[in-house]
C-alpha cells in the first residue's frame, strides 16, 4: 500500500529538525489528546456497562421477575393452577407490599414493607446475605430488616419495633393508621444500599393484618429460570386472563434503565468530541508541516515522485500519530478499567475522600465491564477520525504548483 520511499518521507516528517520544534510539540499534543480521549472513552463506557450490568443483576436477584396482582382467593387458586400446569420451570410465591413507618428509640423512618410466606422465605432470601440472626427464627411476630436500616436506627437482634402502616382503621375517635409491634429476628445485606436502608420483611399473615388485606388479595410473584424472557411470559399470562395485571422486573424499573441508556449515549457523544478536538491538532500540525516543506515537496516532484505518493506519505504521517495514540489509549483504557476499583480505593486513601459513595450510586464498589464490541467501535472510530484529519491537509498538496514553489530558488 505504501512504498519504501513514502514510508521514508513519513518517518522523516515524524522526526522534525530542531528548528522545527514547534511541530514536535503539536505532534505530541495530538498524540496525547487522542490517547487520552480513547482511554477515557473506554473507561467511561466500561463503568457505564458495569453499572448497568450490576444493577440489572441485583434488581433481578432482589425482585420477582413477574408480579401478578390478584384481588380474591378464587383468582389466586385458578392462576396458580394454570401456571403450574402450563409452565414447569417457574416458581411462585405470595406476597403483600406496602409503605409504612418504623418507630423506635424516639426515631421514625419511612420504609417499604414486604410480607412473604414463611414456607417461601428461603427462596425470597436467596440473593441476600444474613449478617446477623437466623432465617429460621423469622416467623409470625418477627421482622427481617436491612443492615443499613439497623445501623441508622441503632437496632440489634431481639429489639422491639413499632410499625405503622399506610392503611387506616375506623374507630369511635376517627380513622387511625394500623400498627403493631414486632421483634427483630435478623439483619440482611443485599449489596444494594437502597434496599438495605428502606426494606423490611414481615410474615405474610402479619402483613395481611397490618394492611387490612383479605385472603386472596395478594401479589403472586413469579421467578423464572431466564429473567430476560419475562416479557414473553407476561404476554402469555395476559392472553390467558386479561383481568390480571402483570408487570415485569423491567417494567418496574423502566424509567431507571431508560435514564441509564440516555446517559450512556450522551457520554459517548461528548467524549468522542475529545478525540475530534485532538484530531484538529493533526490537521494543524500537517498543514504547518506541508507549508514548511513546500520547497522540499516541489523538489521531489521535479525528481519524479508522483503527486499521489507525496500525498500518501503526508497522510501516513498523520495516520501513524493517530494509530499509535489509539493503540496506546486502548491499552491504558483497558488496564485502567480492569483495576478501576483498586485505583479508586488507592485515591480515596491518598486524598481521604469517598470517590464512589454507595448511598449515591447504590453499589458497594465501582463496577466495570469491558465490552470488546464497544472497544472495537471506539478503536475504529478513532482511526476513522484521525484518517480524515490526516487526509484533508495532505490533499492540499495537489493544489501546489511546482513552478511557484521554486520560483525564487
Amino acid at each position: 500500500m505504501f512504498t519504501q520511499t513514502e514510508r521514508l518521507i513519513a518517518v522523516r516528517n515524524l522526526r522534525p529538525k530542531r528548528k522545527q520544534g514547534f511541530l514536535k510539540i503539536i505532534s505530541l499534543f495530538s498524540f496525547l489528546g487522542i490517547m487520552l480521549g480513547v482511554a477515557i472513552l473506554i473507561i467511561v463506557m466500561s463503568v457505564m456497562n458495569g453499572f448497568r450490568s450490576d444493577l440489572t443483576e441485583k434488581i433481578i436477584g432482589l425482585n420477582p421477575h413477574l408480579i401478578l396482582q390478584l384481588n380474591n382467593e378464587k383468582d389466586l387458586k385458578n392462576t396458580k393452577k394454570i401456571l403450574s400446569t402450563k409452565y414447569k420451570n417457574i416458581n411462585t410465591t405470595e406476597s403483600i407490599s406496602g409503605e409504612g413507618i418504623i418507630l423506635t428509640n424516639n426515631k421514625a423512618k419511612g420504609i417499604l414493607i414486604k410480607g412473604i410466606n414463611e414456607k417461601d422465605k428461603f427462596q425470597s432470601f436467596t440473593n441476600k446475605e444474613i449478617i446477623k440472626g437466623n432465617l429460621k427464627d423469622f416467623t409470625t411476630g418477627t421482622v427481617m430488616i436491612g443492615g443499613e436500616l439497623a445501623y441508622n436506627l441503632n437496632l440489634e437482634i431481639g429489639d422491639k419495633i413499632n410499625i405503622v402502616s399506610s392503611s387506616f382503621i375506623d374507630t369511635p375517635f376517627g380513622s387511625i393508621p394500623m400498627q403493631d409491634n414486632f421483634r427483630i429476628a435478623g439483619l440482611f445485606n443485599s449489596g444494594f444500599y437502597e434496599f438495605d436502608q428502606n426494606l423490611i420483611y414481615l410474615e405474610l399473615n402479619d402483613s395481611r393484618s397490618i394492611f387490612d388485606k383479605q385472603d386472596g388479595s395478594v401479589d403472586l410473584e413469579v421467578f423464572l429460570k431466564n429473567p430476560f424472557l419475562a416479557e414473553k411470559y407476561k404476554k402469555d399470562i395476559e392472553s390467558i386472563n386479561q383481568n390480571i395485571f402483570v408487570s415485569t422486573w423491567s417494567d418496574t424499573n423502566k424509567s431507571f434503565f431508560n435514564a441509564l441508556k440516555v446517559e450512556r449515549n450522551v457520554m459517548f457523544i461528548i467524549l468522542t468530541l475529545i478525540i475530534i478536538v485532538a484530531a484538529f491538532n493533526i490537521i494543524s500540525g500537517l498543514t504547518i508541516l506541508i507549508k514548511n516543506k513546500t520547497k522540499e515537496i516541489a523538489i521531489i516532484k521535479t525528481l519524479g515522485l508522483s503527486e499521489n505518493s507525496i500525498i500518501k506519505s503526508f497522510f501516513l504521517t498523520g495516520f501513524v500519530i493517530g494509530f499509535l495514540a489509539t493503540i496506546t489509549g486502548v491499552f491504558f483504557g483497558v488496564i485502567f478499567s480492569i483495576y478501576i476499583d483498586e485505583i479508586r480505593n488507592f485515591l480515596s486513601m491518598i486524598f481521604g475522600i469517598n470517590i464512589f459513595p454507595s448511598d449515591v450510586y447504590y453499589l458497594e464498589k465501582m463496577p466495570s465491564e469491558i465490552n470488546f464490541t464497544s472497544v472495537s467501535i471506539i478503536f475504529f472510530l478513532s482511526l476513522l477520525i484521525t484518517s480524515l484529519a490526516s487526509y484533508f491537509p495532505a490533499k492540499t498538496i495537489s493544489k501546489m504548483k511546482t513552478t511557484d514553489a521554486l520560483k525564487y530558488e
